[in-house]
């Protein structure tokens, strides 16, 4: 079996740039979501109820409760955390030595300590999949990294521990989960788009943040948009079990083929991290022989190949093809494919029912819990495999411990993560061991397992609905309050900020499909705007100069509620179409009766008596002056400039590492040694080298 080193690193280095982007964009919009003058201050949250220090911090695990003892309040503290995650990512991306286990739990710790203060901004499916990624990530991590000139033939790692797989068998397991469990909702909730296969004729249009190319997509012909929509539910429903495939080349092309989705759905729509995130769980289904494949020496494996192993390679292949067809089968039965030779198109409609597909899912749910078992139980054999090939007493000892403890905390994690992915079949989530349940309910707020299904209904069938708020000085004459990123203006095209979250757009979304006291906070938001509170201005535009209320607030302020559409390919210089159809927040000014009330129902009236100004700490000063040279910059600048440093950084390592680093060649008069048949994997054969977990290689000679 092929090895996961160069995998691992990938995840790590993917992991590390998902928090860097997370906590980049999270730090621009602190002040307007969670400072004191913001949309819901984070002070609020955070009440000590007179408990212990660390009953406390159980309970509300967040680093938060500690900004007091540095003079910092809570949107500071919020700030400081962001700021060291931001930097911490940064590093473990650029610096190999930094992937170390105790970093990815300080990440991992600071994006959790966000989350218990965000309240309704940070409450996404992606903001527990990071977390729940970033915990594994711990565990993935190597306990110490060893320099490349320790590298044996053909990029074989030294000392590679025997428990190093299990914790990344996770990753693939979450992947699983999301993949699987997202395909599922959306026949389980039985939304007519999803059943009819016609969702992607509206979800360009009604999406939170389209992009431009969502505009083109979205006038596809609606034959290719149902045949979409089929080739989606064969990627997260018949094609994640092939992740645990035994056979490499069908876990490969389940890693092409959910890369292309991922793709796609990053070209059309502004999801934030949420996709780079999808396809760092992917690298789970790569190996060493795959990324760092050598042609000449593969051939020359086909051909030394003996009769045994060319019989398996058969059996193999053959299995690969009946996988394949019976796929397209399933495909061409269960959707209806058939081929109007006239008009040129592929026509589709499902074929199966509701009740059938119920009876389908209390079948294969539990078998899909028995092939995740089945696996682990291969990777732990595997590993414990691993352990008796290690040489030396003490050396057998420290790797057992070793693996005790990763194979422990891997299964546990395993049980833990039944309890959410058993929420896509009711049966089998009261079939599930008690034990699991108790676990689960144990350390549920740690986030380390999440239930998932993204994209369960499609909203907006007749128009998208949009809010779109106006302010006034003498209640008569309105002006349109235009937000950076979500759709309002006809004109303007639709933004690529990915990937950049502007939690209050996606909010406003969200407000849209329901009544206003749905969303409390959108009171606040109206609110802040009628006090002229500046940062949370920024988050509707970053340019304080284009708000048209910069240099007094308005008087009043309403939202209404419109439809809109994509514009129809003639209609030059529009990209929406747009309907009034009703109002959406009446008329209020501050001190109206209407105001005041709402903020008493919702809880939103600030009870904090009014602190006494003292000087800032010299912490908070720093914080301040970085707030201020950073805030000119436009978040999705800021993150887009992020990620050019790196890349540059990258170019600069490349070119100028030192030769040192890179494999020496044999001394005069000393001939290389032969690469064993077996070379290529990093199930370490025990060696008598240096490192007593080696590979069948010796460190190279050092130069004269």
């Amino acid at each position: 079996m092929a090895g996961s080193r160069l995998p691992r690193q990938l995840f790590l280095q993917g992991v590390a740039a998902v928090f860097m982007f997370a906590f980049a964009s999270l730090y621009t919009q602190i002040p307007g979501l969670y400072g004191p003058e913001g949309i819901l201050p984070a002070r609020r949250t955070l009440r000590p109820q007179g408990k212990g220090r660390w009953q406390q911090l159980w309970e509300t695990p967040t680093l938060l409760w500690e900004a007091p003892r540095l003079g910092l309040d809570t949107a500071q503290g919020l700030e400081l955390l962001s700021l060291l995650g931001t930097v911490l990512a940064l590093g473990a991306l650029l610096l190999r030595p930094l992937r170390h286990p105790l970093l990815y739990l300080l990440l991992w710790a600071a994006y959790l300590s966000a989350y218990q203060v965000g309240q309704v901004f940070l409450y996404f499916q992606w903001d527990s999949l990071l977390l729940e990624t970033g915990f594994l990530a711990v565990l993935v991590a190597p306990l110490r990294q060893l320099p490349k000139h320790k590298e044996g033939p053909q990029g074989r790692l030294a000392g590679v521990s025997p428990h190093e797989g299990l914790p990344f068998w996770l990753v693939r397991w979450l992947l699983f989960r999301l993949m699987f469990a997202s395909g599922v909702v959306k026949l389980t909730s039985r939304c007519p788009t999803w059943w009819g296969l016609t969702a992607l004729t509206y979800h360009y249009e009604t999406q939170c943040l389209p992009t431009p190319m969502a505009w083109f997509a979205h006038h596809l012909p609606i034959w290719l948009h149902k045949l979409s929509v089929v080739a989606t539910f064969l990627i997260e429903i018949a094609v994640p079990p092939l992740f645990f495939a035994p056979i490499r080349r069908l876990r490969l092309a389940s890693f092409y083929a959910q890369v292309l989705l991922q793709v796609l759905i990053i070209i059309t729509g502004n999801y934030n991290f949420f996709n780079l995130l999808t396809l760092v769980l992917t690298t789970a289904l790569l190996d060493d022989q795959h990324l760092a494949a050598k042609p000449g020496l593969n051939r020359h494996k086909r051909m030394a190949t003996s009769w045994p192993k060319a019989l398996l390679a058969t059996l193999s292949l053959l299995l690969e093809l009946a996988v394949y067809g019976l796929l397209a089968y399933g495909t061409l039965h269960y959707f209806g494919l058939e081929v109007d030779w006239q008009q040129r198109i592929i026509l589709s409609r499902t074929t199966f029912t509701f009740h059938q597909f119920s009876q389908w899912l209390k079948m294969v749910t539990l078998p899909t819990v028995w092939l995740g078992v089945a696996s682990l139980a291969w990777e732990l054999l595997t590993s414990l495999w691993r352990w008796t090939q290690v040489r030396g007493w003490p050396q057998k000892l420290c790797a057992a411990v070793q693996l005790s403890i990763m194979g422990t905390a891997t299964v546990a994690l395993f049980l833990i993560s039944l309890v959410p992915y058993s929420y896509v079949e009711p049966e089998t989530h009261g079939r599930l061991w008690t034990g699991a349940h108790r676990l689960s309910g144990a350390v549920g707020h740690l986030q380390l397992a999440n239930s998932y299904g993204l994209f369960r209904r499609m909203t907006g069938l007749g128009g998208r609905p949009e809010v779109v708020l106006e302010g006034s000085y003498d209640g008569h004459h309105w002006t349109e309050i235009e937000f950076m990123y979500k759709p309002g203006n006809m004109s303007r095209p639709p933004p690529v900020i990915v990937p950049h979250q502007p939690r209050l757009d996606w909010q406003m979304w969200f407000a849209a499909l329901g009544h206003h006291t749905h969303s409390p906070w959108f009171t606040s938001l109206v609110l802040r705007l009628l006090q002229g509170k500046e940062p949370v201005i920024q988050l509707v535009q970053s340019h304080v100069a284009r708000y048209p209320f910069y240099k007094q607030p308005p008087t009043y302020i309403r939202a209404q509620r419109y439809k809109y559409w994509f514009s129809q390919p003639g209609e030059q210089g529009r990209w929406w179409r747009r309907q009034w159809v009703e109002e959406f927040f009446p008329p209020v000014s501050l001190g109206d009766p209407i105001l005041e009330t709402l903020l008493k129902q919702f809880g939103l009236q600030d009870k904090s008596p009014p602190r006494a100004h003292s000087p800032r700490s010299t912490l908070a000063q720093a914080l301040h002056w970085i707030r201020t040279q950073l805030s000119p910059m436009e978040p999705p600048a800021l993150l887009w400039g992020l990620l050019g440093a790196v890349g540059t950084v990258r170019v600069m390592q490349a070119l100028l590492a030192p030769r040192s680093c890179r494999s020496s060649p044999p001394a005069r008069g000393e001939k290389p040694k032969p690469v064993p048949k077996d070379a290529g994997t990093i199930s370490e054969q025990a060696s008598p080298a240096t490192n007593n977990y080696s590979s069948n290689s010796r460190p190279p000679r050092q130069r004269k």
